[in-house]
């Protein structure tokens, strides 16, 4: 849902990110068919895939750059059910699902892998307590 602006400009919505990458079709690759993600397309040096208003650009680095990139943080109903599906698919986690948070009507899980490129990737739960 849009936010109306209240004030001066500013920043309220996140339209892509971009993640750095090595071998551009390995990433894709792992995107689209290692996490099932929706391809768009791929142009020389980037390939586009969209998560829902927000697009993932891959973008091949620049030779001698940093291999950190940002974390990307997706968010899933189950995160127990994710984490399995993905192990299933060659996944290995640095961190399995672990509570990170208790909010007050909620307990925030998150989990840690990597992609095929080493940067850093988590799932994100927001499970309900019971009343």
């Amino acid at each position: 849902p849009d936010v109306p602006m209240n004030g001066p400009f500013g920043l309220r919505a996140l339209g892509q990110i971009q993640m750095p990458v090595d071998d551009l079709p390995r990433a894709i690759g792992f995107y689209r068919d290692v996490l099932g993600m929706a391809f768009l397309f791929e142009v020389p040096g980037m390939g586009f895939f969209s998560l829902g208003d927000i697009r993932l650009m891959l973008g091949e680095r620049e030779e001698g750059s940093a291999p950190q990139g940002s974390i990307l943080y997706f968010s899933v109903d189950d995160i127990l059910e994710a984490s399995e599906e993905l192990k299933g698919r060659g996944v290995s986690f640095d961190l399995d699902p672990t509570r990170i948070a208790e909010m007050p009507d909620h307990d925030l899980w998150m989990s840690f892998f990597k992609d095929s490129e080493g940067n850093q990737l988590a799932l994100m739960s927001e499970v309900p307590r019971d009343p």
